[in-house]
């Protein structure tokens, strides 16, 4: 991975340069959900119309390199318990769009304020088998600063180095049965925490947008 610089100023100058910078302009792709990985035929399982939801994926500018900051959820929640994933939820009506709800979210799960968060720009939206149309909103966040979990939807968070997120060889195509069907998914283990799902399918969208497809 020598080709790629994750110091805070280069990673910031290369998002800028590779993503969208309005959310609206992202192009769907149904190629960008769950039922594609799993070689099924994405818009006859996608239920319809997908609900609007935003995350925000938050890289930690640290001098020494750039890491990503994910949450455990908590075990207290009915759905995706335990499982990591970035910070959002649904876009709610008067939300505005995609970035309002993705900080909105951001700091009622995890106690992020966005005067501490700069917009780096949008990814095409990911939809997953649960009916929600997701818009990544990727951002450079300071580093240190403190954070106040609201313990009820996070237990914790932790940091991921982007180097390790952003390198093909660690996005692992597995298979599970869920709900009577084999399903493929995208896993990433760094150290103890299994990243699947939604969140490596969106981690693997990063990767694609930013270093794999050059020509989009």
């Amino acid at each position: 991975m020598d080709q790629f610089v994750f110091t805070p100023h280069a990673a910031a100058r290369h998002a800028r340069r590779r993503l969208y910078e309005n959310a609206a302009h992202a192009p769907e792709d149904y190629q960008n959900s769950d039922v594609a990985i799993s070689d099924r035929v994405p818009t006859e399982n996608i239920p319809a119309p997908a609900k609007p939801a935003a995350v925000l994926i938050p890289l930690i500018a640290h001098p020494d390199g750039v890491t990503v900051l994910l949450t455990q959820r908590s075990s207290k929640l009915r759905q995706h318990s335990g499982q990591i994933a970035f910070p959002g939820g649904k876009i709610d009506p008067n939300d505005g769009g995609p970035l309002a709800a993705a900080l909105r979210e951001t700091e009622e799960e995890i106690g992020l304020n966005q005067r501490y968060i700069s917009l780096l720009g949008f990814l095409s939206p990911y939809f997953s088998t649960t009916g929600f149309r997701i818009t990544p909103v990727v951002a450079l966040v300071e580093p240190n600063i403190p954070l106040i979990l609201n313990t009820q939807e996070v237990s914790e968070t932790f940091e991921v180095p982007m180097a390790f997120l952003m390198n093909p060889d660690n996005h692992k195509l597995e298979e599970r049965e869920w709900n009577g069907e084999q399903r493929r998914y995208f896993a990433m283990t760094h150290e103890d925490r299994y990243i699947w799902g939604v969140t490596a399918g969106i981690i693997r969208m990063l990767w694609l947008r930013l270093y794999a497809a050059h020509d989009l």
